[in-house]
């Protein structure tokens, strides 16, 4: 605690300062990831309607469902050959 003690007055808002560039860097890099990996997708709310919620919804909204659905469907199936190509490669 002494050296904290003798750095004099003002020396916290350089800390603060490379917090909030931290911060800032960490939120930049979560989003773009976010970005990369199919995550800001409005339609993904309609992913938790099943056909027993045909009856609730209109005709468009559970055609728009079942679309999502199937794409959200071959999505998951291409990352997943994707990963075990690489799995495959790193193996070799």
């Amino acid at each position: 605690m002494n050296y904290l003690d003798s750095l004099g007055d003002g020396w916290t808002i350089y800390l603060w300062l490379v917090v909030g560039a931290l911060i800032i860097a960490a939120s930049i890099y979560g989003i773009r990831w976010a970005s990369r990996n199919e995550q800001f997708d409005e339609d993904i709310k309609y992913l938790v309607f099943t056909e027993s919620d045909k009856d609730k919804m209109t005709p468009e909204e559970f055609s728009k469902s079942r679309q999502v659905l199937t794409q959200q469907e071959a999505s998951r199936e291409r990352v997943l050959k994707e990963q075990q190509d690489k799995e495959r490669n790193q193996a070799a």
